[in-house]
Order: C-alpha cells, then structure tokens, then sequence
C-alpha cells in the first residue's frame, strides 16, 4: 500500500543537512553583528541611528540581491552551483569581515555576506523540498530552519564565549579601549569561515535536484537521484507526475512573466504575504536588537550577551517541536496559533514598556514570544514557501517571494531604531501586535493546508492544472 518502506533515509537525511547547511550560515551571518554590535560601534565611532542602522540592515541590501537573481540563475544553472556559490561568499566575506580595517571595508562584505544570505535562504528549503517524499517533506524542510536556529545559537554562544565580561557602567571609551572593542569582535565574525568552508566542499558531494534535472532535459539523471531516493518504483511514479507539470515548451526556459498568469498570480501574492509578515511580525528584532530591548528592560552588557544565549536555546528548542508537529498537526493551524499567541505576547511586552516595568518577566515574554515563533512562522512559512508554486515557475517564484521576505527584513531592521527613538519601545511593540493580528486573519482566510500531498499534487489543487 505504501512505498515509504523503501525510502533511503540515510541518503534523504545526508542530502538535506548537507544543504541545510547553507541555513546554518544565514544564521549565523544574519546573528552574529547582534553580539558584536557593542563593541564594531564603538571602534567605527557610530553615534548616529542612521549609522548605527546602516550597519545593522547593510547585509539585508545583498540579501535582496543574492533572493533577486537566485531564482533566474537557479533556473538556468541549476540549485546546487548557486549554494555552491553561497558557501563561497560566507567563507571569504567572514575572513574579510573580521580583517575589515575601515568602515567601509566592512560595510562592503556584510553586503557580500547579504548575498550568500540570499542565495542560501531561497534554495536550500527549495531545494530539500525537491528532493523530499511527500510523507516527510515538512520535517525535512523544517530542519533547514533548524539548521537556521542553531547558527543563530552558535553566533550568540560565540560572541558570549568570545566577549570578555564588560564592567558595569564601562564607558564607550573603555570599550572602545578594550579587547573586546578592538580584537574580539573580529573574532565574532571570522569564526563563520569554519563552517562556511565545509559547506563549500560537502555541497560538491550531493546530487543536483531532480526536479531541475527533468525541467532541464536530463530526465535519466534526475530518475536515478529519485531512485536513491526510494527506488526504481518511486522513481517512474514521481517521473511521471513531474513530467505532467512540465510542458515541452518549458524545458531550459526560466519565464518570470509567467507569475502574472491569474491562476499563479493568486498563489504569488499568498507566498510573498506569507514572506512579508514572517518579518514584520517583529520577532527579528529580538535577534538584532536585543541589547536595546534588554538594557531597556534593565540589564547590563555582559547579562545581555547572556541572555540572548538563553533566547538561542529556547529558539531551538521549540524549533524540534515543530519538525516534529509539523507532518502531523499541518501547516495552517501551527501558523494561526503562532500568529494568535504573537499578538497576545507583543501586546504584554508593549504595556510592560509603556508602564515603565523591568526585569524577569520582560525575559520571559521574549521568551514565550520566540517559541511561539520557532513553532509556526519561522520553519512554516519556508515549508510553504518551498511548496505551493508549480515546478515550471518555483526558482522564480521564490526567488520574488525570497526578495519580499528580505525587502520586509531591511525594512524592518532599519526602522527599528527610528520607531524605538519616535515611539518608544511599547508604540514599537504594539505595531508588532497588530500585525500579527492581521497575520491571523490572512492565514485563516487565504493559505490552504498542503501536508501529505505532493508538490504536483499541491501543484493540481492550487494552479487547477
């Protein structure tokens, strides 16, 4: 009755945290200027929020790039060279990063970094998805979120480990002065070149994605991939089912125009919503501005580093919870009981703001807030991401809704500072709230449920091809 016996899940596991590593390192790079924040401001001399939030959002300006010509390049030659490429960005610019001797220099590979960010967000879900059986598409995707997670833990584990304690009421000019202000931040950032070059090398060793192999003409190479998959069997089925997606006319023809079509216009628009309020939801702020958020709340640098350790741990905690929910509760009622706990969570944190109350609690709202996170928008979105389009459009598909989710990211990470200085953190908080309550009503109305079916299946039921 079921193929799923024959899945080689040695090969299926060994594929994706290969290619999920490429979700480690956007963690990673996307995480580790928090820590460093501190310490890179003080020797660069930023006083200003216009500097200080160029410095924080410059990486998201190659985020767009790198999402913005994924989808067109992946298409064309193929999603294995493009992460390829990527683990070669996050290897150099995390060298360069660390040796910066200027401002500019330094500005100049965070945008680099961007790039990789870019790439590696769009393929390595797109590209686990690909290659996934239907039954276990969700949690394989997921664990590039996990991957994801845990960059982001190992940077803030870092950058606690690395940074020397900082005295209570130290200056900007002891800082500045200290190991920290001039070496240890370096370190912060050069670490990521481990990792980024086993990544470059493990990369050469996985096969290409059979789905572009078939788009692309080579169909007896993308059927022996799909056998080592789960056999000769699995393989003549899934042949068939993606070769009646794919029309002769569309082989080797990457056709962004196609998006505008009615039938995936509407899908278009629910995956680039989807990508949007993942970020303005307002939970990346927490990651990149959690000393304002914690010195606010009453802690001083050193119990910040520390805490932001704590958050990493709680993200990755919750974020095994939703591989493990995700195949099984489905994907639209873990993203409408995230986005529901979300506006109950942001709106408490903005009165505890707006009713001057420090300490504990603070924490532990951030806290319940990131779970609440780990469990639903942050891995969903990108397993829905992953699924919805049709074989024929999904690099460039989610390569628009990609360069949507960092458009939002640059936007929100610019202008946090600008609204933490206008309205204050409780106005700040509050807009968060209201987002997610719109979250809520889009997700309930709009984005259909897809576990257990397919990616020509979903393809059927939402393109009505």
């Amino acid at each position: 009755m079921t193929e799923r016996p024959a899945y080689h899940m040695r090969f299926i596991w060994t594929t994706t945290l290969v290619s999920a590593m490429g979700g480690l390192l956007f963690g990673y790079d996307w995480v580790v200027i928090g820590g460093a924040k501190p310490f890179y401001e003080k020797f660069f001399g930023l006083t200003t929020p216009s500097a200080i939030g160029w410095a924080m959002s410059s990486a998201l300006i190659g985020c767009l790039a790198g999402a913005l010509i994924s989808g067109g390049l992946s298409d064309r030659f193929g999603r294995k060279k493009l992460l390829i490429l990527a683990a070669f960005l996050f290897t150099i610019t995390g060298v360069l990063t660390a040796l910066a001797p200027s401002f500019t220099v330094f500005i100049i590979n965070r945008l680099l970094g961007g790039v990789a960010i870019g790439l590696a967000s769009n393929l390595s879900p797109m590209y686990i998805a690909e290659i996934s059986p239907a039954e276990i598409r969700g949690k394989l995707v997921s664990v590039n979120q996990l991957t994801i997670v845990i960059g982001i833990l190992a940077a803030q584990i870092a950058n606690w480990l690395i940074a020397r304690p900082v005295p209570a009421g130290a200056t900007a000019a002891d800082i500045l002065a200290s190991w920290n202000g001039q070496v240890g931040w370096r370190w912060m950032f050069g670490a990521e070149a481990v990792p980024a070059l086993l990544f470059f090398f493990l990369m050469f060793l996985v096969p290409e994605s059979p789905r572009w192999l078939v788009k692309n003409g080579r169909s007896e190479a993308a059927e022996k991939v799909l056998a080592r998959v789960g056999g000769p069997g699995f393989a003549a089925k899934a042949m068939g089912e993606i070769r009646a997606t794919l029309s002769t006319g569309e082989i080797r023809r990457v056709r962004f125009r196609d998006l505008l079509e009615p039938g995936l216009a509407r899908i278009l628009v629910v995956g680039i919503v989807l990508a949007v309020y993942q970020q303005w939801c307002g939970i990346n702020v927490i990651f990149n501005y959690a000393q304002e958020i914690f010195t606010a709340a009453g802690y001083g640098v050193s119990d910040v580093l520390f805490n932001i350790v704590v958050t990493g741990t709680v993200n990755l905690v919750f974020t095994f919870v939703a591989i493990r929910l995700v195949d099984r509760v489905g994907r639209k009622p873990l993203m409408i009981a995230g986005s529901a706990g979300l506006a109950v969570v942001f709106g408490l944190i903005g009165a505890s703001y707006a009713f001057h109350s420090r300490g504990l609690h603070i924490l532990l709202l951030v806290l319940v807030a990131l779970a609440l996170y780990a469990l639903s928008l942050a891995p969903v979105t990108w397993v829905l991401l992953s699924e919805i389009f049709p074989n024929r459009i999904r690099g460039a598909a989610m390569s628009v809704s990609t360069f949507s989710l960092w458009t939002a990211c640059f936007v929100l990470t610019y202008t946090f500072p600008l609204l933490n200085k206008g309205l204050g953190p409780a106005g700040t908080f509050w807009i968060y709230a209201g987002i997610s309550v719109l979250g809520f009503l889009f997700i309930k109305s709009r984005v259909r449920e897809t576990k257990g079916r397919t990616l020509e299946q979903i393809e059927r039921e939402l393109a009505g091809r």
